[in-house]
């Protein structure tokens, strides 16, 4: 067990962490980032990235990942492969975080860039599909699916949002609920039931998302959830989205929850109730959800993180004198 001295500990190592590990670095603050369970975070499962801006070609989300590391260790970023299971935030700045690991962080601001994973069905063929036919998310990953016969998963707000967004790539989209009404907003819904491209399938599960004969997604195994009959639909590409699971675990009651569960920040910054304290990235994000966005927030804290460290260190230099 050992203890490590940092002005900036970050918790989470997906383009949040990376890219304020980078800012943190170059602004002298000697960073250590925390990598968690999941180093990369969603994008190390995430295979062809067209959306993420520099890039003219297709890039693979693991390599950008592993580029965002290297260019944040390259200017002074320590990485640590342990996981915070305790932090103590309450006595205010400097920080105390536990990795399971039994190292203990010691840290004059910490940002919390833990991320957010979308929520599967956790039916055959789901995981084992993903990149091939299946997806979590129609604005990652829509565009590579133009033209083919797509389906959304799902009967919330973020269903209704993605299967209108497939619009855009798709003249045959389908959304299939488990139920025989839909619990989005009432203007969503009203777009989605008049809209000339899309249908609806009601009450209907997916049992299993099977392999056609290139070894991609081919068709979904479904079972009607009042008769309970069986059938099978013939698909493109299936995105699933019944919503996200923030990382949050960690900070209840100790911050501000919303009631899905992710951080809340003061609106339009990365700042949390507690000063000193940030949250980048997904964590606080349940609207955007994308790479360059958690990018900019660990951008954000990063700098709000030098600011509050510049006037830590001025009180400090006027108590003193």
């Amino acid at each position: 067990m050992a203890t490590h001295r940092t002005k900036m500990l970050i918790i989470g190592s997906g383009p949040a962490g990376f890219s304020a590990a980078i800012y943190g670095a170059r602004a002298m603050m000697e960073p250590i980032v925390v990598q968690g369970l999941q180093p990369g975070g969603q994008l190390t499962i995430t295979t062809d990235v067209e959306n993420y801006p520099g890039f003219a070609d297709v890039i693979q989300g693991p390599w950008l990942m592993e580029q965002m590391q290297k260019q944040a260790e390259h200017v002074g970023t320590r990485m640590m492969w342990d996981t915070i299971v305790d932090v103590d935030l309450a006595n205010g700045s400097p920080f105390r975080a536990v990795g399971d690991s039994g190292d203990e962080y010691i840290a004059d601001v910490i940002v919390i860039a833990t991320g957010a994973q979308a929520k599967w069905l956790g039916v055959p063929g789901e995981q084992e599909l993903g990149g091939k036919g299946v997806s979590a998310c129609a604005t990652c990953d829509g565009f590579f699916y133009r033209g083919k016969k797509v389906v959304v998963i799902g009967g919330g707000n973020t269903a209704v949002e993605e299967a209108l967004y497939l619009t855009n790539h798709s003249d045959d989209v389908t959304l299939i609920h488990r139920r025989d009404e839909l619990r989005a907003e009432k203007i969503l819904q009203e777009r989605l039931l008049n809209h000339p491209k899309i249908s609806v399938i009601w009450n209907k599960t997916v049992e299993s998302f099977d392999a056609g004969a290139t070894g991609a997604l081919g068709h979904l195994a479904l079972r009607d959830t009042v008769s309970g009959e069986a059938s099978t639909l013939e698909v493109g590409g299936a995105f699933v989205a019944i919503g996200h699971a923030p990382a949050t675990e960690l900070f209840k009651g100790k911050l501000e929850l919303d009631a899905s569960g992710y951080l809340v920040v003061e609106p339009g910054t990365p700042k949390t109730a507690i000063p000193g304290v940030f949250a980048a990235g997904d964590v606080m994000d349940h609207t955007y959800r994308q790479a360059v966005t958690a990018a900019g927030t660990g951008c954000m804290a990063a700098l709000d993180a030098e600011r509050f460290l510049a006037t830590l260190e001025a009180r400090e230099h006027e108590a003193a004198e």
